[in-house]
């Protein structure tokens, strides 16, 4: 595994890419785990070898939270934002867009689809950290960015004295910016990505894929990476001229490719993420057509 002074980048499977994340482990005094999405066997080496006194995730997305039950005497924090949302599991469904898609009867059959140790990982968070705030463990100074825009509450922890950000799901995949929960939103997202850009930081790390950037690497991606919003934009206007309506738009994978999309999550996230360029593009939804609305 890959070190960077104190810090060891732990790895899930498949070069981290969902539904597992890359964590990050403080090995100091005060044994620090960021996210829990690595690779399970090894995050119980790790606790097993060095011990985990604290679990701190970025956000309550499974990927990046899944196994924090593996460390019931680990005390675990989460951004203050997204401590209210981890407080029952009809909250995470609102968040992520079930509710305004399918009502409460599609909240009651994804809750039945949800792993036991998925619900257990988030009910056993036990605080939130604060944002802009340095904390500091055994020496090791960490300052939990907010960046919202792939949640509300998403933090990017930053280690200035590394010259380290650990960026999370502003991942740089071909894939693309994702803000397609109810909480979730675009123009944060691209305000986020530019404020990771200012960060004094030599080294970029990702939760997913690559991994592991220089500053002029991950500039570079980034620009990249957000074009793909002005993309999705630019596909979604040529389906409105072509006489679409918003049924017949939310199958053509603008997000996911269309064979994905019997899966009733991604097909929630895909309605969610057209709603978003619609509103963004000036236009709205009513009785499945698109219409063009003026904000006043």
């Amino acid at each position: 595994m890959k070190k960077i002074g104190p810090l060891m980048i732990l790895e899930g499977p498949n070069k981290s890419k969902v539904p597992f994340s890359r964590s990050l482990y403080i090995d100091s005094s005060e044994k620090v785990l960021i996210d829990t999405g690595a690779e399970p066997t090894l995050l119980k080496t790790i606790q097993k070898e060095k011990g985990i006194h604290y679990v701190v995730n970025t956000h309550y997305h499974p990927d990046h939270t899944c196994h924090n039950y593996l460390f019931p005497q680990a005390e675990k924090w989460i951004n203050p934002i997204e401590m209210e949302t981890v407080s029952s599991i009809e909250k995470v469904a609102e968040q992520n867009g079930i509710y305004q898609e399918w009502g409460s009867v599609g909240v009651e059959k994804w809750v039945k689809t949800i792993p036991n140790e998925w619900i257990e990982s988030l009910s056993i968070i036990d605080k939130s950290y604060e944002y802009e705030k340095t904390y500091c463990f055994d020496g090791v100074n960490v300052v939990f960015l907010h960046t919202p825009g792939h949640t509300k509450g998403f933090s990017c922890p930053y280690f200035p004295d590394l010259g380290v950000v650990y960026t999370g799901d502003y991942d740089m995949t071909t894939f693309g910016p994702w803000y397609n929960g109810t909480d979730g939103d675009i123009d944060e997202f691209i305000s986020s990505g530019k404020r990771l850009l200012t960060i004094e930081a030599d080294t970029y790390i990702t939760g997913h894929q690559k991994g592991i950037y220089s500053n002029k690497e991950f500039k570079e991606a980034m620009t990249q990476f957000l074009s793909i919003i002005e993309t999705r934009d630019e596909k979604i206007k040529q389906s409105i001229k072509n006489g679409l309506t918003f049924e017949e738009l939310t199958k053509i994978g603008i997000f996911y490719p269309p064979r994905t999309l019997d899966n009733m999550l991604l097909y929630t996230w895909e309605r969610c993420g057209i709603r978003k360029h619609l509103k963004r593009l000036g236009y709205t939804v009513q009785d499945n057509e698109i219409k063009s609305f003026v904000v006043n």
